[in-house]
């Protein structure tokens, strides 16, 4: 089975829905047999490099209502982390460019190592509140991720694996997707949004039955 995932480390429900997908599949009996590569997507191409503005704020001035509001909203959010696993540090969040992070996670993808890249790049943005935006903070975590430092700078430090995130953005706008996190099952299910384990796990188990029914 092949699952495509659309999704942004600056996005709370893409980090949410990844972490739920991957509970699912820890329990699916098959997950052997399950393919999941990861596609990039931005949220907001035109944040900045560097911010003094909070998760808070950005939210705030996006959607047009109070910072309070803001941190209500994104109060919930950090519940529905927790009820994860997860913790949400929305006050120390910067909400910065993610082009490079997704660079990074192509440049892991090439060794194998995109799964452990991505989690470590949310953990980063949305727990550690670091700047995911910054040449030696991805070094650093590359280098976290199993992945060789001295190769991740370098391949920050030039243009390579642009033109795969920006595919993978193409791609998005081709199928319609507005939104993140998108996760697509064999082609042609399509799940949006950080459902649950459950429902997960339910697809996981309607898309098998369907690619081998020999076995219902």
């Amino acid at each position: 089975m092949n699952i495509d995932i659309w999704s942004d480390i600056g996005c709370p429900f893409c980090y949410l829905g990844t972490t739920q997908l991957n509970q699912a599949l820890a329990a699916f009996e098959h997950k052997h047999s399950v393919q999941v590569t990861h596609h990039s997507f931005q949220l907001d191409p035109d944040a900045p490099l560097e911010t003094k503005q909070s998760l808070n704020e950005m939210l705030a001035d996006k959607k047009g209502f109070s910072v309070e509001r803001a941190e209500s909203l994104n109060q919930q959010v950090a519940g529905m982390f927790a009820a994860a696993g997860l913790t949400m540090n929305y006050k120390d969040a910067l909400p910065v460019n993610t082009f490079d992070a997704h660079r990074l996670a192509h440049f892991a993808a090439t060794h194998g190592k995109q799964e452990e890249m991505l989690a470590r790049l949310f953990k980063a943005y949305f727990t550690d509140g670091l700047n995911t935006a910054d040449t030696e903070t991805l070094v650093k975590l590359a280098g976290e991720a199993g992945l060789d430092a001295e190769e991740a700078r370098a391949a920050l430090a030039s243009d390579q694996f642009a033109a795969e995130v920006q595919a993978d953005i193409t791609r998005a706008a081709q199928l319609g997707i507005h939104g993140v996190p998108f996760f697509v099952f064999e082609g042609k299910y399509a799940v949006s949004g950080a459902q649950g384990t459950g429902a997960f796990r339910q697809v996981l188990q309607q898309v098998w039955m369907e690619l081998h029914p020999q076995a219902v």
